[in-house]
């Protein structure tokens, strides 16, 4: 996981936690990962809120062999949470496997809008334990964002120039 470095102390004060806190965060949500149920994909996921208590609460993907019933590590985490009466939360982190890190999905990002502020940080860990982070607010993928991806993905320049 990073050091306490500027960027990390950066963050922080950005954010109004201790880096203490985000790197717990971080190291839950890293830890995690390894009770993922990802027999399908092998896309291990982890997930990890902080609520104003100082309260961690953890989440791991499900998957399913119907697909669409599968659980993200960030809703499983949200649902515990609500389910044990929190309701607000700090900040969430997510750790993958892969670099750069993952974000959340679409479906994740409108479940996280329904308890949380456009400006609370989600934390996205590599299989490095590096971190890169955005708020819920900065993190959607746009028109633009999609059609360079598939664009890449087919070998064509972008569509979006």
């Amino acid at each position: 996981m990073s050091s306490v470095g500027p960027q990390l102390a950066t963050d922080a004060e950005r954010f109004s936690l201790d880096v203490r806190q985000i790197q717990e965060l971080g190291q839950k949500a890293i830890e995690a990962k390894a009770r993922a149920h990802c027999p399908y994909s092998n896309f291990r996921v982890g997930a990890a809120l902080l609520t104003p208590s100082g309260a961690y609460i953890t989440g791991v993907n499900v998957e399913n062999a119907s697909y669409p019933v599968g659980v993200c590590a960030e809703r499983c985490a949200l649902a515990k949470a609500v389910s044990d009466g929190e309701k607000t939360f700090k900040a969430i982190a997510v750790a993958t496997d892969i670099s750069p890190p993952a974000s959340p999905c679409g479906s994740c990002r409108q479940f996280m809008r329904e308890f949380c502020g456009l400006e609370m940080p989600i934390f996205m860990y590599d299989v490095k334990g590096e971190y890169v982070v955005m708020t819920l607010g900065e993190v959607r993928v746009t028109l633009e964002a999609w059609q360079d991806m598939i664009a890449d993905m087919i070998g064509h320049a972008s569509y979006s120039r």
